[in-house]
This record gives C-alpha cells, sequence and structure tokens, in this order.
C-alpha cells in the first residue's frame, strides 16, 4: 500500500457523502474505507441522515419559476468539503421555502397551562417548522448533536442567554426521565436563536428551541406535527418556544408544560 490512502481527511469524506468529488476521488476514498471499518461506519450514519431529511421533505419539493428565482438570489456555490451539518442546513432551509405555506400541521387541544388559553392556527408558523427542521438534523447526530456539553451548563445558560438577549433557564426535566444532552447556537427567525437537546435513558431526544419573537405578539399553546415529529410551542413576550420529538405526544405535552413553567419562573426572576 502506498500513503496516499492514508492522507483521506474528514473534509474530504463530507465532499465525498455530498457528492462533489470526482469519479477518480470517489475510488480513492471507497478503498481507503474498506480499510477503515470505523469511518466508514460513520459516513453510512451521514449518508442515512442525509437521505431521511431529504426524505421528509420530498413531499413539498414542488418547484415554480418564482421558487428558483428566490432560492438562486444571492446564493454561492457551496464548497468542497464543507461539513454534513452545515449542508444540511442548507437543504432544509431551501426545501422550506418551498413548503412555506404547505406545512399547516395538526393543530388539537393539548396543554393546559395558567392563563394560557387553546388558540387553533388559521395560518401556518414558521416556528415549528424550525424546530422540526433542527430536531430531524441533530437529534440523529451521534458525534457532535451540540455545541456545549451538559458538563458546562452554566456556561451554555450565559452564553445561549447572552445571544438571544435573555435571561435564559435551563429547564430541568429530569422529572420525566430526561437528562440535558447540552445545546447549540442556531438560527430562528434569521437571528440568534438557542436549541437544547436532552435525551432519555432508551436513546430517545427532545429538543427545546429559543428564538426571538420578531413579529411581536403571542400565541396560545399549539401543536403542529409532520411525518412522526411533534412540536409544542408558544410565543410569550419577547421569545418563541418549541419542544420538538418523536416520543408519545402525552409525553411531550409533559415535557412542553414543564418547561413552560420553569421558563415561566425565569422570566419572572
Amino acid at each position: 500500500m502506498t500513503d496516499e490512502f492514508n492522507t483521506v481527511s474528514e473534509d474530504e469524506l463530507h465532499a465525498y457523502v455530498d457528492g462533489h468529488l470526482s469519479q477518480p476521488e470517489r475510488e480513492r476514498i471507497e478503498a481507503w474505507l474498506e480499510g477503515h471499518p470505523a469511518p466508514a461506519e460513520e459516513v453510512r450514519q451521514w449518508q442515512a441522515q442525509a437521505a431521511a431529511l431529504k426524505s421528509h421533505f420530498a413531499s413539498y419539493a414542488r418547484s415554480e419559476d418564482s421558487d428558483r428565482t428566490l432560492v438562486a438570489t444571492g446564493r454561492a456555490a457551496p464548497k468542497v468539503g464543507t461539513p454534513l451539518r452545515d449542508m444540511l442546513r442548507r437543504v432544509a432551509a431551501g426545501l422550506l421555502i418551498f413548503a412555506a405555506g404547505a406545512l399547516t400541521g395538526l393543530y388539537a387541544p393539548a396543554i393546559v397551562a395558567p392563563d394560557r388559553p387553546l388558540q387553533i392556527a388559521e395560518e401556518p408558523d414558521t416556528l415549528p417548522r424550525q424546530a422540526q427542521s433542527a430536531f430531524l438534523i441533530y437529534a440523529s447526530e451521534v458525534r457532535h448533536p451540540v455545541e456545549v456539553g451538559a458538563n458546562e451548563q452554566g456556561h451554555l445558560a450565559t452564553w445561549l442567554g447572552k445571544r438571544l438577549d435573555y435571561a435564559l433557564r435551563i429547564p430541568d426535566l429530569s422529572a420525566f426521565g430526561f437528562s440535558l444532552v447540552g445545546g447549540r447556537l442556531v438560527p430562528v427567525n434569521g437571528k440568534a436563536g438557542a436549541m437544547l437537546m436532552y435525551e432519555d435513558g432508551t436513546g430517545q431526544r427532545v429538543t427545546v428551541l429559543l428564538g426571538r419573537n420578531t413579529e411581536n405578539r403571542e400565541t396560545s399553546f399549539r401543536i403542529a406535527s409532520h411525518g412522526g415529529v411533534e412540536t409544542f410551542y408558544w410565543i410569550d413576550g419577547g421569545i418563541g418556544y418549541a419542544v420538538t420529538g418523536e416520543v408519545p405526544r402525552e409525553l411531550l405535552q409533559k415535557v412542553a408544560n414543564e418547561c413552560y413553567r420553569q421558563f415561566e419562573g425565569s422570566s419572572a426572576s
């Protein structure tokens, strides 16, 4: 063997998954993967994530001339070696442009919280779409689901709270079997938002998304459901909140209720 098979970088692996390599380069990467089972398994996971995301939004990909113009405006070609998680965000954003106005969700009576009467949405909201997209991208991530882990919870709360200009108190969901994995900075409505991730003993994950309320409005508790992914969400004052997961609705409702209770306590303090 020559040294050329020992020079495969992570960027090259991402480029291989994203289809940005020439045929000779693809063959070189495939030959290298045959002798390296651990990276080969990770590559298979990346490919599965990309396929799952594409499948989830496939029903929305109905393009029109105006859609193509909107997507093309100001958009640069992706660079070879762009990390997969960044590429997936672009894929999700592009497909969600086609989906704008299509995802109405299944709105039904759900959470009973103090002074928060249920309202039935007449028009689709962007918050649950963004929360579900973030969940699909990050909840299945094995190595890098979060930027800051639970072992730095104090730093995580301070960092994300500062970016949101919000006194963030990270909810404790241990009563429902969920422990904090960590969190990351994510875009919400074009501004800095926060995503917190939790996991139970079986590996099931739920995410809590927070973003600035750019529309200066409030909503009661609502639920949006699509493809097995459900989101309980509400907008209160300057912040929108969304709790998302693929767990039983009754459990997700309890988790959302608890998040609401703890966030209310945070804003009141």
